[in-house]
């Protein structure tokens, strides 16, 4: 998998690489849902987590966010209590030139030559303000919303903040 720290695919740099037909071998997402807890209900209050920078935002750390903040929907605020989605797709395909390092390296590693880079990763290019995740919940577990959208937002690269959409009538 990625072996380079993952603040160097945070920047927005060059063209986005997205045209999966044309290359082998794209890693599959770690994403495994988009949609987590009762997707039936409608629900009064709608809290949004966007991001402030124009960032992007690799499928790891999506996952990682998404687990983050369903840990703690589903353990405080029940099953049935919330709706959490994932707003964002990783659609741009990350490349990485590994490079040999070690004794003989020199002997093995070609270099810049042929750079184009074998395909490690998908990431989502997010613009200022966009959301990431939303979570629609009653009035009573808009705190417990708060903490898990917190919670995930510090698995993100950019900073971010928590949008409450609908329900402000019935939230301070």
């Amino acid at each position: 998998m990625v072996r380079k720290p993952a603040s160097m695919y945070r920047r927005i740099t060059g063209q986005a690489y997205t045209r999966r037909e044309y290359m082998g071998g794209v890693p599959a997402s770690r994403i495994s849902q988009f949609d987590m807890g009762n997707l039936q209900a409608d629900f009064p209050v709608v809290l949004t987590l966007k991001v402030k920078n124009r960032v992007q935002v690799r499928h790891t750390s999506m996952e990682a966010g998404r687990i983050a903040a369903n840990k703690v929907l589903s353990a405080q605020a029940g099953v049935q209590g919330y709706h959490l989605s994932v707003r964002a797709f990783p659609h741009v395909v990350l490349r990485e030139n590994k490079l040999a390092t070690g004794a003989g390296a020199d002997r093995v590693s070609s270099g810049m030559r042929c750079a184009f880079g074998k395909t490690v990763g998908t990431a989502a290019r997010l613009e200022r303000n966009q959301a990431i995740l939303t979570v629609r919940t009653t009035a009573d577990k808009v705190d417990i919303a708060k903490d898990a959208l917190w919670r995930a937002s510090m698995k993100f690269p950019s900073p971010c903040y928590i949008d409450i959409e609908k329900g402000k009538e019935l939230v301070n």
